[in-house]
C-alpha cells in the first residue's frame, strides 16, 4: 500500500499562528509568562522561515496595554477586541480561511478565558485549533490545567512547539532543516 500522509499532521500550507493577548500589563501576572513569550517568539521565527502567516490580538488595550516587546514591533497593529474570544477578530482569520488554512496554532493568555473561548469558536466554525502547551498560560495553575483538559475534551489538538516544527518540516531533507534545527537547539 502506498504511503499516505495523515490529514491530522500539520502543514505549512494549512497552518497559521494566532498570538492571543500577550500584553504589557497582563504578562507580569502570569507566573510562566517569560516561557510563554520565549516559546511564542521561537514559533514565530520558524513560521517566518517556512512561510506560515501570523497575527496577534489584544484585549482592551487601553486597560491591558500594548503587546509586550518585541511582539509590539512584529505586530504594530494587532487586532483589538473586547470579546474574550479572538475568533471575533476577522481581519487576518478570514483571508487565512479563504486560503485553506484551517490549522490555527494558538499561543497566548489566559488559557481558561481567551484561549479557551477562541478554541471553542474556531471548532464551531469547523477549523482545527492547535494549542501549543508551552505557549499558553494563566495566572492560576489550576485554571490553566482545567482549561487544557477542557480544550482536549472538545477535540482540539494540544501539542508541543518541537512537534509543530518537525511536522512543518516533514523531512530532514527540507531546505530549511539546518536553520530551523538551530532554533530547536536553543529551546
Amino acid at each position: 500500500m502506498p504511503y499516505q500522509r495523515s490529514s491530522n499532521r500539520l502543514s505549512v500550507d494549512t497552518s497559521a499562528v494566532l498570538v492571543i493577548d500577550l500584553q504589557r500589563k497582563l504578562m507580569p501576572a502570569i507566573p510562566s509568562g517569560e516561557n510563554v513569550l520565549y516559546s511564542t517568539e521561537s514559533l514565530l521565527r520558524v513560521a517566518d522561515r517556512l512561510g506560515v502567516p501570523a497575527a496577534a490580538t489584544v484585549q482592551y488595550p487601553k486597560g491591558l496595554g500594548k503587546l509586550v516587546t518585541p511582539l509590539d514591533k512584529r505586530f504594530p497593529d494587532p487586532e483589538e477586541k473586547l470579546a474574550f474570544s479572538s475568533a471575533v477578530c476577522r481581519r487576518e482569520l478570514d483571508p487565512w480561511i479563504a486560503e485553506g488554512r484551517d490549522q490555527i496554532l494558538i499561543c497566548g493568555v489566559e488559557t481558561h478565558i481567551c484561549v479557551l473561548q477562541t478554541v471553542m469558536d474556531l471548532l464551531q466554525e469547523g477549523l482545527r485549533p492547535v494549542v501549543l502547551s508551552e505557549a499558553v498560560a494563566a495566572r492560576g495553575g489550576w485554571e490553566h490545567d482545567l482549561a487544557i483538559e477542557q480544550i482536549r475534551s472538545l477535540g482540539a489538538t494540544i501539542t508541543s512547539l518541537e512537534s509543530v516544527i518537525y511536522q512543518w518540516l516533514e523531512t530532514a531533507e527540507h531546505e530549511q532543516f539546518k536553520a530551523v534545527s538551530r532554533i530547536v537547539k536553543s529551546l
